[in-house]
């Protein structure tokens, strides 16, 4: 009942996601640098959510035969593993802003990366602050035994909220559907991966809603040190385009 439950959450939430996406960009056909950021976003989604996300959840097994294989502690290959699919994501990501020409207009009049250069973007803007939230869910699985499908999730909504915290814009946790994906898949395999002999504890109701706010914690001191070295002693801007023209 439960497998059904998720199956169908994933299912509905995917079904809105296609349905959303294609509506904006229809409805902004008319718009050259709005339909282009929602045509990156449409290949975004369908590289990275539909065609990425099917081949993880179809070789899980596989996959986490071999990760459990590794040698080293399943913390370390976890935020190892959950960085090598960010900056997977990544790439897709900055691939479709330098496809602005192919959506109608110059790169940089529409993106959806805070750069073209793909090394200035995980290094100095995006991956580079997933990683202390890595780490502090991998702190969060050695306590309490999550599934995977609970790491997920947990992830797509802390990765929304900083969405919307980046943006300035409480508007964008209505994109839930949008980021729990793109977010959430970078933390489900390895979580997946994640050995069940760990010694966790069993996971009760209210865990799941300190859950989150407990791995940005334990992630908070780092990712404030990178953001001081970043905006602070290199002063690096936080988007290299000007504004958006919608």
């Amino acid at each position: 009942m439960v497998s059904r439950l998720k199956k169908w959450f994933v299912g509905v939430v995917a079904v809105v996601l296609v349905v959303m996406t294609a509506a904006l960009f229809f409805a902004n056909i008319g718009k050259p640098a709005a339909r282009a950021i929602f045509g990156m976003a449409g290949g975004l989604i369908f590289w990275w959510v539909f065609v990425g996300g099917f081949l993880m959840y179809r070789f899980r097994e596989r996959v986490r035969v071999f990760v459990l294989g590794l040698p080293g502690g399943w913390r370390t290959k976890f935020v190892v593993f959950a960085t090598l699919l960010a900056l997977a994501e990544e790439a897709i990501a900055v691939c479709m802003t330098n496809m602005a020409p192919v959506f109608g207009v110059r790169v940089g009049e529409a993106y959806i990366t805070a750069s073209a250069n793909y090394v200035d973007v995980v290094t100095l803007h995006s991956v580079v602050v997933f990683v202390p939230m890595f780490f502090g869910f991998a702190v969060l699985l050695g306590r309490y035994n999550f599934s995977p499908f609970s790491i997920f999730v947990l992830f797509g909504v802390m990765g929304t909220v900083s969405e919307a915290l980046f943006a300035g814009n409480p508007g964008v946790l209505v994109q839930f559907y949008q980021w729990m994906f793109i977010y959430g898949l970078m933390m489900y395999l390895p979580a997946y991966c994640v050995p069940q002999d760990r010694g966790a504890r069993p996971v009760r109701w209210w865990h799941y809603v300190i859950a989150a706010p407990f791995a940005f914690v334990i992630a908070l001191p780092f990712i404030a040190v990178i953001a001081f070295v970043i905006n602070g002693v290199l002063h690096h801007p936080s988007i290299h385009f000007p504004p958006i023209r919608l």
